[in-house]
């Protein structure tokens, strides 16, 4: 079940390969015994066939049913160990081995499990909100997004003091609750605890998003920009609820030495199944070319919150995304 989880579902080689190999050993470690073993199978006289837990029959969703095939390894890893004390300390030293190997593969794995609460797949349109580039009071901008459409509002202020930055958010998270949208801190774990936001966003050069799960735990979200399909695939195994797709185009508010673009979009709408938000450089002008890749989601700041009118502007591109998305489905 754990190496179909990691084939089939997480379709990734490295930790699938990881498990195998731990099968191949363990089966190398224990052929002496397996001939024999089979001999003292006793189904029918086994009285454990007919204790049953209540929770034993139930599993909730696939997280459960892998995690506990996970349980179930390690102890009888440590119960296969423990008996070849007896007669062959040799090799139950390699079982040792093979068991805190599988501890750490499983860790990797329970990375990739996600809660219902981190569900960032309805939406579509996602509103960066950043003080200086708005031009009327920040919050009224918020505001006016959500109303005009916005389904995600993350608060991006990188010189902010900590004290401030703290206040405005539980300002954006409060607004946000009102209207049933999700709200995002970017870089910042801490203010996202503090303020009860539905989330962190970090980039490349931020805390390791391993660590930034360790903060906020297994019901907030966590956002995670990449550049490239290889940052596309770790962030995946690194417990992303969504990941940044970009820069799809240049941009005047974050520019970049760099521009994966359109190309890149396309790769991670092929391969990639975490939601997956475009980002930089977006307008209702180019909105059309980056929902062809393949991407059904976008991430914009000037084009909303740098406009006389957000309201507008955000009802606009909200609209340009619908219709594509109702194109796509017919």
């Amino acid at each position: 079940m754990i190496e179909d989880y990691t084939r089939f579902v997480l379709d990734d080689q490295a930790t699938c390969s990881a498990v195998k190999q731990l099968r191949h050993e363990l089966s190398e470690a224990t052929c002496g015994l397996a001939h024999d073993a089979i001999l003292h199978r006793d189904t029918p006289g086994d009285v454990g066939t007919a204790t049953k837990a209540t929770a034993e029959m139930s599993r909730d969703d696939l997280a459960h049913v892998v995690i506990a095939s996970s349980k179930r390894l390690g102890e009888a890893l440590r119960t296969i160990e423990e008996y070849l004390k007896i007669d062959d300390p040799p090799t139950a030293s390699r079982i040792e081995s093979l068991r805190y190997r599988f501890y750490t593969v499983e860790q990797q794995i329970a990375q990739t499990f996600r809660s219902p609460s981190r569900d960032f797949a309805s939406v579509r349109l996602y509103v960066l909100i950043t003080e200086s580039l708005c031009k009327r009071a920040w919050l009224q901008v918020a505001e006016q997004a959500i109303q005009g459409g916005a389904d995600a509002l993350q608060m991006r202020e990188k010189s902010l003091e900590s004290g401030e930055f703290l206040r405005r958010a539980r300002q954006l998270v409060d607004l946000c609750k009102q209207h049933h949208v999700k709200s995002i801190i970017n870089d910042r774990p801490d203010i996202a605890m503090l303020s009860d936001a539905g989330g962190v966003h970090v980039g490349q050069d931020d805390l390791p998003s391993r660590q930034v799960r360790k903060i906020i735990g297994q019901n907030k979200i966590l956002g995670i920009s990449t550049h490239s399909i290889e940052q596309a695939r770790q962030a995946v195994l690194d417990g992303a609820d969504y990941i940044g797709v970009g820069p799809v185009f240049k941009s005047n508010t974050k520019p970049r030495d760099f521009l994966p673009g359109l190309d890149y979009a396309r790769q991670v709408a092929r391969e990639i199944k975490l939601p997956a938000i475009a980002i930089a450089g977006i307008t209702a002008e180019n909105v059309d070319e980056v929902m062809a890749s393949g991407i059904k989601a976008i991430a914009v700041s000037s084009a909303v919150i740098g406009r006389g009118d957000v309201h507008a502007a955000t009802e606009l591109l909200k609209k340009k995304l619908n219709r594509e998305g109702t194109k796509a489905r017919s």
